[in-house]
């Protein structure tokens, strides 16, 4: 009886040790996920502000376009007059 009265008790600590070691393992891994998260959200956020300044960019460029079509379309006109008024000149 008190071979086995000995065994108990190191049978439970190794049960304790592994269950020790599992818990610190969990614990690590879940520290690890949590900065990978911060890390994720830190980068989801930079991208956000990056995907806004392009917005406001592409917003000017697109009225700057605009513009530039307009003062072209305008140009062509003046253009067509006065080779009209060339025609009328020259015949």
């Amino acid at each position: 009886m008190s071979a086995v009265s000995l065994q108990e008790p190191e049978v439970v600590v190794d049960d304790f040790v592994a269950l020790e070691e599992r818990v610190l393992r969990a614990i690590e891994l879940v520290k690890s996920e949590r900065a990978a998260r911060s890390e994720a959200e830190q980068r989801a956020s930079r991208l956000q502000s990056e995907l806004e300044a392009q917005n406001i960019q592409l917003e000017q460029t697109q009225e700057q376009v605009r513009t530039l079509e307009r003062d072209r379309e305008q140009v062509r006109q003046r253009v067509e007059k006065l080779l009209k008024q060339l025609d009328e000149i020259s015949s």
